[in-house]
């Protein structure tokens, strides 16, 4: 099973959501979110927020279409987008996690949803907009493969990562260690159909874009 969580962030940086629309997909609101997703023409199993986003004819529109409306007060110990995802993290069977609404606009969200990633380091949970894909990885090896995205980008989360490889990259690397504030393995490329990434310490961010909003 998948879930598919739509934040309230700039329309500007979302790719179109209807080329995600398969089969076996559980689509979330949250807060504007989810009149992002009415107006695409899907229609979420649930949504979250305080709301405090939309008018009061559009949640009363919201409450006329969904069975499943969470509503929050808009002080709480949390955001609209982590409340959404505690509740993805809690479901059976999930194989795979993506967000979308949640770059562009304010820059305290994109932070604090990227750190929503971190949170759940152990769950298959990527980030995407128009031009970037976001994931947040633990020690291990990874493959990777050549898609739209020209760029791949690695940039350590925790404060050093160490034991870095990186084969069928222009720019390989072997046992290399990076600290936190290092840009060394900014704008990477794959020279092959595929690569693989590994590490042994640390927690570490890979970003795929492309310079401009591309297709996705």
């Amino acid at each position: 099973m998948f879930i598919y969580i739509v934040g309230g962030g700039p329309g500007e940086f979302l790719p179109s959501l209807q080329q995600f629309v398969t089969d076996g997909v559980q689509w979330v609101g949250v807060d504007r979110g989810v009149m992002t997703l009415l107006e695409a023409g899907i229609r979420p199993v649930k949504a979250f927020g305080d709301f405090d986003s939309i008018s009061t004819e559009q949640l009363a529109y919201v409450r006329s279409v969904l069975n499943d409306l969470d509503i929050w007060p808009s002080e709480k110990d949390k955001t609209d987008m982590e409340i959404a995802l505690d509740w993805a993290a809690r479901q059976d069977k999930v194989t795979l996690i993506r967000i979308f609404g949640a770059t562009g606009g304010r820059i305290d969200h994109l932070l604090g949803n990227i750190q929503l990633l971190v949170k759940y380091l152990d769950k298959p949970i990527e980030i995407i907009d128009k031009q970037n894909v976001i994931t947040i990885h633990a020690p291990g090896e990874y493959t990777v493969s050549k898609d739209e995205h020209r760029y791949i980008s690695f940039i350590p989360v925790s404060s050093e990562v160490k034991g870095i490889n990186l084969k069928g990259f222009k720019y390989p690397l072997t046992n290399c260690h990076i600290r936190l504030g290092s840009t060394l393995c900014i704008s990477n490329e794959l020279i092959q159909s595929f690569g693989t990434f590994s590490f042994s310490e640390g927690i570490l961010m890979m970003i795929r874009s492309n310079d401009s909003g591309g297709h996705l």
